[in-house]
């Protein structure tokens, strides 16, 4: 022992200390490295565990999803209340979404990403449109050659009809796979939100411009409604007046006494433009343009403007330009869209007749939305077009449909002013449900139009044609104009939701259309056009054949050019931006509509007109009726189907609609349930 401590005392404390901390180290590797490797291991078999968890959570609520669909399939919501059935409606609503949901899941689970750039989401949308453009064209085509071949030539006609056939089968498929790359890019999400910031923006900007702290002293723009025309000219020329006021930073007064489709005025039927300044009156007063110190300025019609001001359409806010041409294919018609809907939010009892008709009518989904344009329209603005022309692009909208589902039944809101149509159409379409009054239809007769009856078929229709998930109509009609403009608060982005028989889409009295050319182009047969690249070219319409009709400012040609060799010209103006709106926007007491749907523009659509966002409660209280409401409400109670009228139009004027969804006063376990996401 003392040998030992003599030796250690020679090696010295410090260096037999070292030795064991060198053998403690390497001891601690040797054992520690399978725990470490064990460890890794045990977080994997972890990660595995919970996405085995996951998907079968997402088996359950599968099959527990397809159980309520069946539990509600017994609920007849017409022998309910109508708080009740528009809440089961709209619940019902929330579980076809969520089923299309999962018939979407053999795309595989599509992660999340933060934003697009700007150029990604245009070549997306224009490579869509190409592929339309390019199958106007060809079709256009074979069914010229068909017709000439016919009785000349059988055998080639056939072979025709067989290239028709197939072609169409190739389009179809090209047009879902396009569609798909929106869905599989995982940029959504972000569509969604980009849609509901940017309408949360302007809306309570237009609340802040519309509700000002002392309107005895604030600078208004008067806009008298009763332009003399018709119902979606009206609301185009209230639109217009908005336009200039947001423009100019005036509160616009809306003069509606005595208005001739409603005598007790605006206010009776949608929600007042302002809920604190109404009073036309002020310090000094003059008609347009009068000068920036002029507290009162009387604004005339868009047709006899001047000076023009540079905020008329197809002008955007500048501000906004950026964002929007990112997510919208057509920004003046979401801008459009959004006055449309600060403007038509409607009194609890307009409300209340919509969801009665609706309700009574089993409005379902899918529908196409089909409105035929007849009466003092035909010869004058539009020429006719038979029920056959609408039904042929329904047939293949629903044709392009089956590629994705099962369609059990195929459904049109039909809307005409024409009675006969109603009938003519469930005649040669009986495999068809078909939704439509006649009785509604006679009220848009040229004798009984300026009435409530009228103005609810008008209302209506709007309302349910733009709830449509595709519209069929003629844009030279301003009631198809108008729903194309509202159906865009029901998406992120609808505007290639339509088909247009005639014009391609304008706004009365707007400036010039001008597309911008991205590739040149030499004739090929006379009566086209010779286009260079970054000629800027005014479009004055569409042939749905491939060819577009316009003029060349740089040659001052007016011809025919093919579609896809341009792109769409945004227009952009310099219009306030409201920062102290953004700030303060919650100090009015003007309630924004609610976010728009993510998937479906008709979730809860027996409820919530405004703007039918699934989850978001709708009050049905019913309101006392106020003044000529009384009549209104009673031109609608005989009725069994209920659908409306269509309303008068006139090309130059202006219309739109929209509205919001009153915040529900009580909340139930089925309040809860759809407000659940």
């Amino acid at each position: 022992m003392s040998a030992l401590l003599r030796y250690i005392s020679s090696v010295g404390w410090h260096r037999i200390l070292l030795v064991f901390l060198a053998l403690w180290l390497i001891i601690l590797v040797i054992t520690g490295f399978p725990m470490l490797n064990s460890g890794a291991s045990s977080l994997q078999t972890k990660t595995e565990e919970r996405l085995a968890r996951a998907l079968a959570d997402l088996d359950a609520l599968q099959r527990q999803n397809i159980e309520l669909q069946e539990i509600f399939k017994d609920i007849t919501v017409n022998n309910l209340k109508q708080d009740q059935s528009e809440a089961i409606a709209n619940f019902q609503m929330r579980l076809t979404k969520a089923e299309h949901s999962f018939s979407k899941n053999n795309l595989g689970y599509i992660s999340p990403k933060e934003e697009p750039n700007t150029q990604y989401e245009q070549l997306r949308r224009r490579i869509f449109t190409n592929a339309q453009e390019f199958w106007y064209f060809v079709h256009s085509g074979l069914v010229e050659l068909q017709k000439k071949t016919k009785d000349v030539s059988p055998d080639v006609s056939e072979s025709l009809s067989y290239m028709i056939s197939t072609g169409f089968e190739h389009k179809r498929s090209l047009v879902r796979d396009i569609a798909q790359i929106a869905e599989v890019d995982g940029y959504s999400i972000w569509r969604e939100k980009e849609s509901n910031d940017l309408s949360n923006l302007v809306q309570e900007r237009f609340a802040y411009l519309q509700n000002p702290p002392d309107c005895a002293t604030a600078k208004k723009l008067v806009c008298n409604l009763n332009k003399g025309c018709g119902y979606g000219c009206q609301l185009h020329h209230a639109v217009y007046c908005f336009m200039v006021a947001y423009g100019t930073k005036r509160t616009m007064i809306l003069k509606s006494k005595g208005w001739r489709y409603h005598t007790g005025g605006w206010e009776e039927i949608f929600k007042p433009v302002s809920e604190s300044c109404t009073a036309p009156n002020g310090a000094s007063i003059s008609n347009w343009p009068g000068n920036p110190e002029t507290q009162v300025i009387n604004l005339p019609i868009i047709d006899s403007l001047s000076p023009r001001p540079p905020f008329l359409p197809l002008a955007v806010p500048e501000d906004l330009a950026p964002r929007l041409t990112r997510l919208h294919g057509d920004p003046i018609v979401w801008w459009i869209g959004q006055i449309l809907k600060y403007l038509l939010r409607p009194q609890d009892k307009t409300q209340s007749i919509i969801q009665e008709t609706m309700t009574k009518m089993g409005f379902q989904r899918p529908i196409v939305g089909v409105h035929v344009r007849r009466t003092d329209k035909v010869g004058t603005e539009a020429s006719f077009h038979s029920i056959e022309e609408y039904m042929t692009i329904v047939e293949e909208y629903y044709n392009q449909m089956e590629l994705n589902e099962t369609v059990k039944k195929r459904r049109i809101y039909l809307a005409t002013d024409e009675p006969r149509v109603i009938q003519e159409a469930r005649t040669k379409y009986p495999h068809y449900e078909i939704l439509g009054d006649p009785s509604i239809s006679k009220t848009a007769a040229i004798s009984t139009r300026y009435s409530d009856s009228s103005l609810f078929g008008i209302v209506f229709d709007i309302h349910m044609l733009s709830m449509s998930d595709y519209l069929v109509c003629t844009f030279s009609s301003q009631v198809c104009r108008v729903a194309y403009e509202i159906m865009q608060n029901y998406y992120p982005d609808a505007s290639a939701r339509f088909r247009s028989l005639d014009d391609v889409y304008y706004y009365g009295g707007q400036n010039a259309h001008n597309v911008v050319a991205v590739l040149a182009h030499e004739p090929k047969r006379a009566g086209e056009m010779s286009i260079n690249v970054g000629d800027s070219i005014g479009i004055a319409g569409n042939h749905w054949n491939g060819l577009s009709k316009g003029m060349n400012a740089r040659t001052n040609q007016i011809a025919l050019f093919p579609g896809f060799k341009v792109k769409n010209k945004i227009e952009t103006a310099k219009f306030p931006t409201y920062s102290e709106a953004n700030s303060q926007g919650g100090d009015a007491e003007v309630n924004v509509a609610p976010e728009k749907p993510k998937v479906d523009p008709g979730a809860g659509t027996v409820g919530n007109w405004a703007s039918a966002r699934a989850g978001v409660g709708i009050r049905t209280a019913a309101a006392t009726p106020r003044g000529g409401l009384q009549s209104l409400a009673s031109s609608v109670s005989s009725r069994v189907e209920g659908v409306p009228s269509a309303h008068a139009n006139a090309r130059h004027k202006h219309t739109n609609e929209t509205r919001r969804a009153p915040e529900r006063d009580t909340k139930t376990m089925l309040d809860i349930l759809l407000t659940f996401e």
